[in-house]
């Protein structure tokens, strides 16, 4: 093996003195396949001449011609090629690993085992988002790993972790990605499938999430997850109930309202405000009065997992959309709307008609009149 070591040598050093980007492409080619050939049966020290011959050979290539398509091609060529290979010279791996192009950067980023903890965590906290994607796609990952990966906040690269199932994510990535999953539904149910997801999370988790998240938790769980989910939502909904429910009262708000109507203070900018500012009592107290209604109407229609019965209300009082999205959002209940159920509820507001809307009222404030009043 001497001679063909020193003939390999030899032909990288008559490559790079050529100061041809062509030959240094064809030397790096020929020299991997050389290496692709009998991977598994060399020692250290044939690993390390290849490592340095090819690194060599792949800096002159980047200096020289990286623009080049024919050079991109060939050193995303290598990275495929080394990639899967246990045995890879390390530095080159690391080099193509950290190349800013993603399709030379990525085979080997999603599987080469040349690259350690500290490679990868290097790049996940120094890299753009496609690398980081790569990263996150390796069939194993490490809770140090995914918590350099969650720390960034992409949403793709979070959706990616939760969805590997050998990627292991620690108390505190959780925590970032239950923060992320409020606003994001297929984050939230990718989370709450996780096996590894602590019951605790998996309870504020579904505690924060829309009925629409919860019913496709049901539906993707895993048989051995779904008694698990289906007992932590009931225990959710349960709370909800008694939180709803709870004895609340409304005595300031009224006079304080009652006090703004008397002023000439009282509008829908008011009730935007306290909506807004999750003023719970004084929303219900202040719409009840603009839509010329009751509390004993306003609060269980507040209370209700249905959000159709409170457009009523807000339509009646001639509220724009933004003002009855901020009540709908003010509401008591653990789950907030989702974009999708956020849509339908303008929809079904959209085609409400304010008259008939002033007459449903009515008819509600009849029925209601025999029940008891709320202090």
């Amino acid at each position: 093996m001497l001679k063909a070591e020193q003939s390999i040598v030899n032909e990288v050093e008559a490559a790079i003195r050529a100061g041809s980007a062509e030959k240094c492409l064809e030397t790096a080619r020929r020299v991997t396949d050389l290496f692709l050939a009998s991977a598994g049966s060399f020692n250290d020290e044939q690993v390390g001449l290849f490592d340095d011959v090819l690194e060599r050979l792949i800096k002159t290539i980047e200096i020289r011609s990286l623009s080049d398509i024919c050079a991109l091609i060939a050193l995303a060529e290598m990275s495929e090629q080394l990639a899967p290979i246990a045995q890879a010279p390390p530095s080159v791996v690391r080099r193509l690993a950290r190349n800013d192009e993603i399709t030379i950067a990525a085979p080997v980023l999603q599987e080469s085992a040349r690259l350690g903890t500290e490679d990868l965590v290097e790049i996940a906290q120094t890299r753009g988002e496609p690398h980081l994607l790569a990263v996150a796609g390796r069939w194993w990952l490490t809770e140090v790993v995914t918590d350099a990966l969650l720390t960034r906040h992409y949403p793709g690269v979070s959706r990616r972790v939760v969805s590997n199932p050998g990627a292991r994510v620690s108390a505190g990535g959780f925590a970032i990605v239950l923060a992320q999953a409020e606003a994001d539904p297929e984050l939230a149910v990718a989370t709450g499938i996780r096996v590894d997801l602590p019951s605790e999370l998996r309870h504020q988790l579904l505690r924060n999430a829309t009925v629409a998240v919860r019913t496709r938790l049901l539906e993707r769980a895993p048989p051995h997850l779904f008694e698990e989910i289906r007992h932590a939502i009931a225990a959710v909904v349960a709370g909800v109930d008694r939180e709803m429910s709870g004895v609340r009262d409304f005595t300031a708000a009224r006079r304080f309202v009652a006090k703004l109507k008397e002023n000439g203070t009282l509008n829908e900018a008011t009730l935007f405000a306290f909506a807004r500012q999750k003023k719970y009592e004084d929303t219900v107290a202040a719409l009840a009065e603009l839509s010329q209604s009751s509390l004993e109407i306003i609060r269980p229609l507040m209370q209700s997992l249905r959000h159709d019965g409170l457009l009523v209300p807000c339509r009646a009082a001639g509220l724009s959309w933004e003002t009855t999205a901020a009540i709908l959002e003010c509401r008591y209940l653990t789950g907030s709307l989702g974009p999708a159920e956020l849509a339908k509820a303008k929809g079904h507001f959209a085609k409400m008609r304010t008259e008939n809307t002033r007459r449903l009222l009515r008819f509600w404030q009849i029925r209601s009149s025999s029940s008891p009043s709320i202090n």
